[in-house]
């Protein structure tokens, strides 16, 4: 016990302000990004929440001499699995009420088990670790960086680093295996869904374009009747289902309203009165006696 205490004194003795600095500014930063990434609502700022905190484990790497995991953390999993996560979510769209539909029955419960097992195992690792002497970053890097990490892998825990091979792969077939879907019918022709839509009763011509007589093309405002009315026909029915579709019917038949109204003061200030109608058509009809 006197011996790990020495150890830590030492530790803490030789610890400079700026490294102290360092570790708790982005310390703070990277435990605000994890708890960010659980708790927000929108997938997309929980993907950019982690990403901030993979960035902050980077720079932890770099500033500890692991030079290697520093510039692989950012390149690999920041720079392209994380930004490919972003793009992904980002493109198909996943709202805050697709992500509590739950696919499989009692995965939360299983979440949690997990959860709360690999918790205390990690907690009973950390409270059994007995650490006697620290090597230092000189002696660890004596040879480079890359050189000592690849003779600890390949040397010394080449067992779990081929074990965790065997896992990632595991992972990404079954991954293929769960999105894969064998077609077990023959595919239907297009004469045969034109034959279809035709039974059906369906809606024959090509769908109208979003926007139409609604002054604006964008994909999320229904197009417009010529009576103002909006059609669901031009809309996607994703964007529907989400209650992504801008309503500008009002505002067209706002318009529509005023445009008629000023047509018809146009055309109450053209016509005659009804008084000098009488009078002229008596007046005729004196001259045409006389």
């Amino acid at each position: 016990m006197s011996a790990q205490l020495a150890v830590a004194a030492t530790l803490s003795a030789g610890t400079s302000t700026g490294e102290a600095v360092q570790f708790w500014i982005l310390g703070t930063v990277a435990v605000i990004g994890a708890l960010c990434t659980v708790f927000m609502k929108k997938a997309v700022h929980s993907a950019l929440c982690l990403a901030g905190t993979m960035i902050v484990l980077a720079v932890f790497y770099l500033a500890n001499g692991a030079y290697f995991l520093g510039i692989v953390q950012i390149v690999v999993y920041t720079g392209a699995i994380m930004m490919l996560f972003l793009f992904v979510v980002m493109l198909v769209g996943v709202t805050a009420a697709d992500s509590l539909k739950e696919t499989i029955k009692g995965q939360r419960w299983l979440a949690l088990l997990s959860g709360l097992g690999f918790g205390i195992l990690l907690v009973g690792g950390i409270g059994n670790a007995s650490v006697g002497e620290f090597t230092g970053l000189g002696q660890a890097n004596a040879n480079g960086n890359v050189e000592g990490l690849a003779s600890l892998i390949f040397t010394k825990y080449v067992f779990a680093f081929e074990i965790t091979g065997a896992l990632l792969i595991t992972a990404a077939v079954g991954a293929m295996v769960l999105t894969h879907r064998e077609r077990t019918e023959r595919a239907a022709t297009q004469r045969e869904l034109s034959e279809k839509r035709l039974r059906e009763g369906k809606y024959l011509p090509p769908l109208p374009a979003p926007g139409v007589y609604a002054r604006h093309n964008a994909v999320d405002i229904a197009g417009l009747l010529p009576d103002g009315t909006p059609s669901e026909l031009t809309v996607s029915k994703t964007l529907r289902e989400r209650g992504q579709i801008r309503d500008v019917s009002m505002e067209a038949l706002g318009d529509l309203k005023s445009l008629e109204q000023r047509a018809g003061e146009r055309l109450e200030r053209g016509m005659p009165a009804p008084a000098d109608s009488e009078g002229s058509g008596a007046k005729r009809s004196e001259e045409a006696s006389k």
